[in-house]
């Protein structure tokens, strides 16, 4: 704290009561720079919502989107625009959760997503990946009240104005692109589901390898008979239009689509898109329409963790992680999934 100051008495002398025409204009001058110094910091302070100062990271993470329901150009506008830059990433990962999911959040938390908003902070910055879960509206107030205080408590939401129902699942996914890609300028943009194991370091890596074609479509990639028996879960209605069989298209858990293909997808207006019962089935029928190279790894569908792995659920048997609250936790016990290095040492 600066001392008080020191105060001098000078012997008066008839000169000093009478101010010199420079003495003047400096105190003037003096004065004008203090009053603009202060209008500066008065803006500043005003312009930053009253905390002072504002680094990249301090501002709230969680925003709220809206649809457009006109069928325009676009679809999604954040809450907070006031025409700042999109925050520049090499990859920003949706995770896609609900309104009956807040355990597996619970356990995703406990493992390889931190809780805290500075360890969250550590991992985006070590890995170049931004990460938010990704949720939309109900109608029943007392679950959007719970969802209020989670949003309060860990700030890591990607709010979508669109209903949260399984069915609507294709426009929710349509929704987070457009979203994701209004708020980061990213390299790739990563829909992965909320009840998978994930190394965020090795994703890294994988997203940030050189390749040669722009318009990449990045997963583990499948074929498989189309189901039209109404009782099945995967029923397609418009089972008509696809024959027998699936086109190559990436399981649904976890998936990625370069920058160049979601701005495509961005262009286009929301009633222009057709949608598939299945929402991994209607991501693959667009990259169909569209000039993409399909990228197959089989490090993002492992049923088990092993030095390569980076996406870890149960597959065949579930379209993620069987009981996800609690094998979340298992697999983080296993320093095979958890304490594992980036890259297999040479011996493996």
């Amino acid at each position: 704290m600066p001392s008080s100051p020191k105060l001098f008495h000078a012997r008066s002398s008839p000169l000093a009561t009478r101010p010199t025409r420079s003495t003047v204009l400096i105190f003037s001058a003096l004065l004008i720079f203090a009053i603009v110094s202060f209008l500066f910091a008065l803006s500043s302070f005003l312009y930053s919502g009253g905390y002072g100062y504002r680094c990249r990271n301090s501002d709230p993470r969680s925003v709220r989107v809206l649809w457009d329901r006109t069928g325009n150009k676009g679809g999604a506008g954040g809450d907070d625009d006031h025409g700042t830059k999109r925050p520049k990433v090499m990859g920003f990962v949706g995770i896609q959760t609900g309104f009956g999911s807040a355990g597996r959040r619970r356990s995703l938390r406990k493992t390889w997503m931190p809780s805290d908003r500075q360890g969250l902070q550590r991992l985006e910055e070590a890995t170049g990946l931004a990460f938010r879960f990704i949720i939309g509206r109900t109608n029943d107030k007392s679950k959007m009240a719970e969802l209020k205080k989670e949003v309060a408590e860990y700030d890591d939401f990607i709010l979508l104005d669109i209903e949260e129902e399984y069915s609507k699942l294709p426009y929710k996914t349509l929704a987070f692109f457009k979203a994701a890609y209004a708020l980061f300028d990213s390299e790739f943009y990563v829909k992965a589901d909320d009840d998978i194991y994930l190394r965020p370091d090795r994703l890294s890596l994988l997203l940030a390898k050189e390749r040669s074609h722009s318009q990449t479509y990045l997963g583990c990639m499948k074929k498989g008979p189309v189901f039209t028996d109404p009782k099945l879960k995967w029923y397609e209605p418009l089972s008509y239009l696809l024959g027998k069989e699936y086109f190559l298209h990436a399981y649904g858990p976890i998936y990625a689509l370069s920058a160049d293909v979601v701005a495509s997808l961005v262009a286009l207006r929301n009633n222009s898109f057709r949608m598939f019962s299945n929402e991994d089935v209607t991501i693959g029928a667009w990259m169909l329409a569209m000039n993409v190279n399909h990228e197959d790894n089989r490090a993002l569908c492992e049923p088990d963790c092993t030095p390569t792995s980076i996406a870890v659920w149960d597959i065949p048997k579930c379209s993620g992680l069987c009981n996800p609250e609690r094998k979340l936790l298992e697999l983080h016990r296993k320093d095979t999934c958890s304490k594992t290095p980036t890259l297999p040492s040479e011996d493996e």
